[in-house]
């Protein structure tokens, strides 16, 4: 059963907050009826972030639950498992502005088809990102176009002002993490007044994404952490907030002994052009394990920088021929190199969930991971499941590699225990579950009678939706134009 944890503890507990007041059992099993649930994503490539991960993987377990699901995102495009009956994508185009090889292109007059695309492309030419509140008006309209389809709204963190209001149906919503903390680490590593001021409009999205929060009836969000950082940082009301794990998909990312282990071969999943990422710690800490472990190289799963604090700190090491970069790889490939590891590590500063962490542990591979955000509640306990260090300590990061290419033993214990946890806490079946269980909630909300008592506010008229202050963006995994051009 998935739990919804209020808290994690100092070794990363999990804190079960209680069951559902609709239940934990399936319900297609106990006879209640299919849901017919529009997912929405503006951001939907499993390959260029965290965001199309969970909706892959999500829409493929809830289909399988024998949920109508319905699949409604911009491009990047959503790709999804086929085969699946009930699980279909509709796309619904923006001007993709930001796509390769051409981002920040200006579209001919012929594309323009409306004043939404007006707006899109006027905000990106004032500095700011579009594509949240652009992507949430049109689905806006498209959900009123065809009101009485779906049982459910299911917006995977837009969190546009599209979104308020009367959608046909009750809408959820899932907030990975408040991205007031990606803006903050962004901030603290920009260099000079000019690059600051040119995060700060980026990041202007974050009083759309306050403002509209606030507003939500049902929040989901994918650990303790960020549920706490959601109440504190975007002033949701505690009640609202609901945690349903997300997870590995264990099938595929599993032991294969007939997979060799490279000798001293450490794998991580990173955007070297994102700060809380800490990929620039693991290069320093690398450089000081070769000293110990000659043999010792890096393959980053992420593109390769070609300036900034990671390429800086590569060559003032000397370690371009100890460090690989590689994209665009299949999951099988990815499964593999997980596989040929005998260190996963996750140097990161912060995260909201870390599927890199449960992917790595799904595998039996042995994870070194920071304390930042959330990932000791996926990780489990330092010495138990995983090795634990502070963030943005090098020599910590150093210390745990040294350790575990030192001891086959501890990497075969770390890897069994760790991949125990997964199993037991971090499935997508759960996740799935759990999340329908949540639908069922907001369903059962919306067909009982308010009282005047507990009667929400009206909404405010559309002037809200119509004359927006500022755009919004999710940066789970890449937040900046460079790293979002490259999907």
């Amino acid at each position: 059963m998935t739990a919804e944890a209020s808290q994690v503890g100092p070794q990363g507990d999990l804190a079960d907050e209680g069951t559902s007041p609709v239940g934990r059992s399936r319900d297609l099993a106990r006879g209640e009826r299919p849901l017919r649930i529009a997912l929405l994503t503006y951001k939907g490539n499993p390959f260029c972030g965290g965001q199309g991960v969970y909706v892959r993987h999500l829409s493929r377990e809830l289909a399988r639950l024998g949920h109508h699901v319905e699949v409604i995102g911009s491009q990047p495009y959503p790709v999804l498992d086929e085969g699946l009956p009930g699980l279909t994508l509709t796309e619904l185009p923006s001007l993709d502005l930001y796509r390769s090889p051409d981002p920040f292109r200006t579209p001919k007059r012929d594309e323009y088809r409306d004043w939404i695309d007006a707006v899109e492309v006027a905000t990106m030419w004032t500095g700011g990102f579009p594509e949240p509140l652009t992507f949430s008006l049109r689905a806006r309209r498209q959900l009123r176009a065809r009101l009485g389809e779906f049982d459910v709204v299911h917006d995977n963190q837009t969190l546009g002002y599209g979104l308020l209001g009367d959608l046909g149906a009750p809408l959820v919503t899932t907030i990975h993490h408040p991205i007031t903390v990606d803006r903050q680490l962004e901030l603290d590593a920009a260099e000079g007044w000019r690059q600051r001021l040119s995060k700060r409009r980026w990041y202007a999205f974050t009083r759309m994404q306050r403002r509209v929060a606030r507003r939500l009836p049902s929040v989901l969000t994918v650990s303790g952490t960020s549920r706490q950082e959601i109440v504190d940082q975007l002033g949701v009301d505690a009640g609202r907030v609901h945690v349903v794990h997300i997870g590995a998909d264990t099938d595929l990312f599993r032991p294969d002994p007939s997979v060799p282990v490279i000798p001293g071969r450490i794998v991580t999943t990173s955007s070297a052009d994102v700060p809380l990422k800490g990929l620039v710690f693991l290069v320093e800490a690398l450089a000081k394990v070769r000293a110990e472990h000659p043999h010792a190289h890096l393959v980053v799963v992420g593109k390769r920088p070609t300036d900034g604090p990671v390429a800086q700190a590569l060559d003032r090491y000397g370690l371009d021929g100890a460090v690989d970069f590689v994209k665009g790889i299949t999951d099988a490939e990815l499964v593999d190199l997980v596989r040929s590891a005998e260190v996963a590590c996750v140097p990161s500063l912060y995260e909201g969930f870390s599927l890199p962490a449960a992917e790595a542990m799904a595998t039996g591979t042995p994870l070194l991971a920071t304390t930042g955000g959330a990932i000791p509640e996926v990780a489990g306990r330092d010495g138990e499941t995983c090795l634990a260090v502070p963030p943005a300590d090098p020599g910590a990061l150093a210390a745990g590699l040294n350790r575990l290419l030192s001891d086959p033993d501890l990497r075969a214990r770390l890897g069994h225990a760790g991949r125990a946890r997964v199993l037991t806490h971090f499935t997508w079946t759960k996740a799935a579950e759990g999340t329908v269980d949540h639908y069922r909630e907001a369903l059962a909300r919306s067909a009982a009678p308010a009282s005047p008592a507990a009667a929400p506010r009206p909404t405010p008229a559309p002037a809200a939706v119509s004359t927006p202050a500022a755009p919004s963006v999710d940066v789970d995994v890449d937040a900046n134009p460079e790293s979002r051009a490259s999907c």
